[in-house]
């Protein structure tokens, strides 16, 4: 399992994004990072809408819940789910890593 930091907010975690895929999915762990592929490209801020779309439905929660916190043009990225707990983002990420 990936390092989860809780927040008052909600809680936040790294994830690596491979753009450009057949699918959207959670590929695994990598390190201290979730690792998912997206089908948009890293174009026109593209990929960080299909991130935010795609980590909303993983988690539950409405996309303005889901936040990228700084590294907007890299692949490794920080993501802010706001409104959860630590409990409940750990069994989003659980269910969703064992379907990959």
């Amino acid at each position: 399992m990936i390092p989860i930091k809780e927040t008052t907010a909600g809680v936040a975690f790294a994830v690596q994004v491979l753009p450009r895929s057949s699918l959207c999915k959670v590929v695994g762990v990598q390190g201290d990072y979730l690792k998912i592929k997206i089908t948009a490209p890293p174009v026109d801020g593209r990929a960080n809408e299909e991130v935010i779309r795609f980590l909303a439905g993983i988690f539950g929660v409405r996309k303005d819940q889901v936040q990228i916190m700084g590294s907007l043009k890299a692949k490794k990225k920080t993501i802010m789910i706001k409104g959860i707990t630590k409990e409940d983002a750990e069994g989003a990420l659980t269910a969703a890593l064992s379907i990959c």
